[in-house]
């Protein structure tokens, strides 16, 4: 192999040329890690995953409270409902009451009198209660 000169690029083989240009030429270099442009768009995806992650964790309230909300719903009709029904019942039992009292009371009315007075207060309070 001829020896390498350093002379004009025109003087020579085409190895000399490409040896010229490879020690002439600046080497880019790219992708460092502190380049202004990459910091930057690490900077915006930060801000993109924490946006997602504030997102998720509102969805997950949201949902949590509603679902909350829905239960709750749900215990308080089915609360009113054995309200309702005990209610009833209770009312049945004291007409059954009310029925026998007068039965064995037909002998004294004063006793009948009394117990109607209680009775017609309680229907007063039923029907004054009302549902929302």
């Amino acid at each position: 192999m001829p020896p390498m000169s350093r002379g004009n690029p025109r003087d020579g083989t085409l190895e000399v040329k490409l040896h010229n240009t490879i020690e002439n030429v600046p080497v880019r270099v790219s992708n460092t890690s502190d380049s202004s442009n990459v910091s930057g768009r690490r900077h915006m995806r930060r801000k993109e995953q924490d946006r997602l992650a504030r997102m998720d964790v509102d969805y997950l309230k949201r949902k949590d409270m509603a679902e909350f909300i829905r239960s709750r719903e749900e215990r308080l009709k089915a609360a009113q409902d054995r309200t309702v029904q005990m209610r009833l019942k209770h009312q049945k039992i004291q007409r059954k009451r009310k029925k026998k009292s007068n039965v064995t009371s037909s002998e004294g009315g004063d006793n009948s009198k009394e117990e109607e007075s209680f009775d017609d207060g309680a229907e007063s309070n039923d029907a004054n209660v009302t549902t929302s």
